[in-house]
C-alpha cells in the first residue's frame, strides 16, 4: 500500500462557502468587524499582550451579563460545554436537582444531571410556554433537600422566555443555587445576573453576539466558587474543572489549555460592538425588528406558537399555514434567496418554522428580505398572497417605533 492509496476520490480545492443570510435559530450572521478580528495575527495564549486582552474580554462580558462576578469568562467550546461546566462543577453524586423542562434544552439539562450522578426532579411545562413559577415552588416544597434549580431562560426550540428573576427568588428562598441557560437571550433580551441573583449562567457566542460558534460565555457567583473549592469529590471533567480554570482566567495565568486565541479576538470585538451600541439599545433593536417581522408574517396567515407576553423577539416560532409544505419552503428560501430559516424540533418537527433575528442578523433589510421571499415562494406554491402587503405592514411598524427614541451608549 502506497501513500497514493489514501488520496481523496476527487480533486480537492479551497472551500468557499456561499454567502447566506442566517435567520434560523443560530448561528446568526457574523459581523464584518468580527470576521476582520478573526484574521489578525495569532498570539501565544500566554503572551502578555494576549492576557491583557483577556482582562478586557472579562470586563466586557461582565457588562453583557450585568454582573461583577470575578469568574466571568468564555469557555473554549460551544454553549453545550458551558452548560456542562456548570453541572459538573456544582453537582456531586446524590445531589438533588430540580430541572425545569419546557423544550429541548431543558432535556439537555436533565441529561447532564443524570450523567453527574445527581437525582433529578423534573418540573414539566408545556412546550411553547414559560416555566411556571408555582410548579417550581411546589416541587421545592415537596423536595426540601433540593440543592440546585436549573432552567432555560430563553428556550431556543420554541421561542419562549421564562421569568428568570422570579425563578431565582423562589430557588433562593429554599436555599438552592441556580443554573440558568441564556444561550439565546444574552445580548438580545434583558438579562441582569446580579440584580436577579443568578448563581451560574452560560451562553453562546453564535446567537445575539454575532460571533462564530465555538465559545461559551459563563459567569459564577462567589457562592458557586466557594462550593467548588470545598468539594470533597473531584470534578468529573478535567477540562471543565473550575478549580483548574481559576488559575488560567484568574491572576496567575497558570497554563491550562491552548486557548483559541483568534476566536477570542472575535468575541472581544463582538462585545466591544455591544458596548458601543449599549445593552438597552440592542434589546430595543431586537424588539423593534421582531414587531415588524410579526406584522408581516401575520399578513401571510401565520400564527405564533408562544403567547405574546412570553415571546422571544430574537426567536420567532410560527405555525406553518395550512396547505404549505414547510420543508419545501425552507429549501426554496435557501436555494433561491440564500436565506436560512429553522425547522421545528421534537413534537414541533414539520409543524413550525423558527425565524431568528439575532445580533447582526436583526436588521431591517433582513426582515424585508424574509417577508418578500416568503410572499414569492407562497405565491409559487399557489397560496393566495397579495404581493407587497407583508413588507408594507412591517414598514408601518418601523415608522411607528423609531429606534432613535432609545439612546445609544455615549
Amino acid at each position: 500500500m502506497t501513500s497514493t492509496d489514501f488520496y481523496p476520490a476527487k480533486k480537492l480545492t479551497t472551500f468557499y462557502p456561499p454567502q447566506r443570510t442566517l435567520m434560523g435559530p443560530g448561528p446568526s450572521d457574523t459581523h464584518p468587524r468580527v470576521l476582520t478580528a478573526l484574521a489578525r495575527p495569532t498570539l501565544g495564549h500566554l503572551d502578555p499582550v494576549f492576557t491583557d486582552m483577556m482582562e478586557e474580554l472579562k470586563s466586557l462580558l461582565r457588562y453583557a451579563f450585568q454582573t461583577k462576578n470575578l469568574m466571568t469568562f468564555p469557555v473554549s467550546g460551544p454553549g453545550s460545554v458551558g452548560m456542562e461546566m456548570c453541572f459538573v462543577n456544582m453537582i456531586t453524586p446524590g445531589d438533588k436537582v430540580i430541572v425545569c423542562r419546557n423544550g429541548v434544552f431543558g432535556s439537555r439539562m436533565l441529561e447532564n444531571v443524570e450523567r453527574c450522578g445527581g437525582v433529578a426532579v423534573v418540573v414539566e411545562n408545556k412546550w411553547g410556554e414559560p416555566v411556571d413559577p408555582q410548579k417550581v415552588e411546589d416541587a421545592l416544597k415537596q423536595n426540601p433537600d433540593t440543592r440546585i434549580v436549573a432552567f432555560v431562560h430563553a428556550e431556543t426550540s420554541t421561542g419562549a422566555l421564562s421569568d428568570a428573576k422570579t425563578l431565582c427568588e423562589i430557588a433562593h428562598l429554599h436555599n438552592c443555587l441556580t443554573i440558568v441557560d441564556t444561550v439565546t437571550s444574552l445580548g438580545g433580551s434583558p438579562l441582569k445576573v446580579d440584580e436577579w441573583k443568578i448563581d451560574a449562567i452560560y451562553s453562546g457566542s453564535q446567537k445575539c453576539l454575532s460571533c462564530p460558534p465555538g465559545l461559551s460565555p459563563v459567569s459564577f457567583s462567589e457562592r458557586v466558587i466557594d462550593l467548588v473549592k470545598s468539594r470533597k469529590v473531584k470534578v468529573q471533567s478535567w477540562f471543565m474543572d473550575l478549580n483548574l480554570l481559576l488559575g488560567y482566567w484568574g491572576d496567575t495565568r497558570t497554563y491550562h489549555h491552548t486557548a483559541p486565541t483568534n476566536a477570542l479576538y472575535g468575541l472581544h470585538e463582538a462585545l466591544v460592538m455591544l458596548y458601543e451600541e449599549g445593552l438597552e439599545h440592542a434589546w430595543a433593536r431586537h424588539q423593534r425588528n421582531h414587531k415588524a417581522l410579526k406584522a408581516g408574517l401575520e399578513t401571510l396567515g401565520t400564527k405564533y406558537l408562544v403567547d405574546e407576553k412570553y415571546r422571544l423577539p430574537q426567536l420567532n416560532s410560527v405555525y406553518v399555514p395550512d396547505g404549505i409544505d414547510e420543508k419545501e419552503v425552507r429549501l426554496k428560501l435557501l436555494a433561491e434567496y440564500n436565506l436560512e430559516i429553522g425547522a421545528g424540533l421534537g413534537d414541533f418537527a414539520g409543524k413550525i418554522w423558527r425565524f431568528g433575528l439575532m445580533g447582526y442578523s436583526s436588521k431591517i433589510e433582513n426582515v424585508m428580505l424574509c417577508l418578500n421571499a416568503l410572499e414569492t415562494v407562497f405565491a409559487h406554491m399557489s397560496k393566495k398572497v397579495d404581493i407587497g402587503v407583508a413588507e408594507a405592514a412591517a414598514h408601518r411598524v418601523y415608522e411607528a417605533n423609531p429606534l432613535s427614541a432609545v439612546p445609544k451608549k455615549a
